[in-house]
């Protein structure tokens, strides 16, 4: 009972003071609660515990969800198509890149994977910083359209690590064949329900209410997407993503919700996933022979490649823009995090390649939030 009252404690003390040594450090909070999970895990403070594992779980789906509400099904579909068709380009590069360095360097198959990963949490964070700039926007609309893939291959490789290749997998992408039928025919209905009955939105979610309707429905909504995701044997998080697309899509007039939404992740459920994550990074690991190396060249190759490809975009924001835009791209921490440990318990990779992995992840986001602060300027 002790050993609880010492993780429940030390768990609030991290939650509570991370944002002062983030702003002390003039970093992003994540790195710092993974940071001061790894710690406090090694000094003894935080220990594996049923509970704390199923509190950080729900805390990456909730992640997946608040990811999922940076996108806007309507805006993206409505993409100009000279935008879409670079953006697709930009996509296919990532993964030609990757493709190249995994043979080159020979490296598993699976970093042909893990490499391209795309995520907007912390483009979000950057748009909390900078506002909306013509990088910005279009890291937005790239990096929504990449995390969408991400998260899809996400599914398909937990489901071929897991299974192997066989029928189980082919059970498998059919079971998401037949979702993503279902989500299609659900987003259109809800497209013409709204279109042909306009208060159908301000109904289900009133400007004003008394009674937090909005949150309520943007809940239900989340766990009955996770459900069906239980229910057929897929990846918890693609639910949770989709989950979170359905909400600026169909209820635009609510504006505000998604801060709300992201408030209450950020505050609590969020840094319980991220602390947990430092558990699971064990501070020895760092005298493991070559790991350091390894992190780096992780990092640095995940970097080069999303800044080559970024110069797809060149005449339409230009050369430092392309940068900035590739370097926001460059820190999928919560996928990669996700993958690698996805791929690590499947033994697609060993415990030296999973520990770069995480290593990789807090070094990229340190760098490139550094590096983009000092491009702007």
């Amino acid at each position: 009972m002790n050993e609880n009252v010492v993780l429940i404690t030390t768990i609030s003390l991290i939650i509570i003071f991370s944002p002062f040594f983030a702003r002390l450090l003039k970093l992003p909070t994540t790195p710092i609660e993974i940071i001061l999970g790894s710690v406090f895990a090694y000094i003894g403070f935080l220990h594996e515990e049923y509970l704390f594992e199923l509190v950080a779980e729900f805390g990456f789906l909730y992640l997946m969800f608040i990811a999922g509400t940076e996108i806007n099904l309507k805006d993206v579909i409505n993409t100009p198509t000279n935008i879409m068709k670079k953006v697709l380009l930009y996509l296919l590069l990532l993964y030609i890149f990757s493709i190249g360095l995994s043979i080159y360097m020979g490296l598993s198959k699976i970093f042909m994977v893990l490499m391209p990963l795309i995520s907007v949490g912390l483009v979000a964070t950057l748009s909390k910083e900078y506002g909306k700039t013509p990088w910005l926007n279009l890291s937005m609309t790239a990096g929504g359209i990449g995390e969408v893939v991400s998260i899809g291959l996400l599914t398909i490789v937990s489901a071929g690590l897991e299974f192997g290749i066989g029928l189980e997998l082919l059970k498998t992408l059919s079971a998401i064949s037949i979702f993503l039928i279902f989500m299609y025919i659900l987003f259109r209905t809800m497209g013409l329900l709204t279109w042909w009955f306009p208060t159908i939105s301000t109904y289900l979610m009133p400007h004003y209410d008394n009674q937090e309707q909005d949150i309520r429905l943007s809940m239900g909504i989340f766990f009955l997407l996770i459900g069906a995701m239980l229910y057929l044997n897929l990846e918890l998080a693609f639910g949770a993503f989709l989950a979170g697309i359905f909400i600026p899509t169909y209820f635009e007039h609510k504006k505000e919700l998604p801060k709300k939404l992201e408030a209450f992740g950020f505050g609590f459920l969020i840094p319980i996933f991220f602390i947990h994550i430092g558990t699971t990074f064990h501070l020895d690991s760092l005298f493991m022979n070559g790991l350091i190396t390894i992190a780096l060249k992780i990092a640095l190759a995940m970097i080069l490649i999303r800044i080559l490809a970024s110069f797809v975009f060149y005449k339409q924001i230009g050369f430092r823009d392309s940068v900035l835009m590739g370097l926001s791209h460059s820190m999928p921490l919560t996928l990669l995090i996700a993958m690698a440990t996805l791929a690590y318990h499947a033994n697609s990779i060993d415990l030296l390649h999973y520990y770069a992995f995480i290593l990789a992840a807090l070094f990229q986001v340190i760098s490139v939030m550094i590096v983009i602060k000092v491009l702007n300027k």
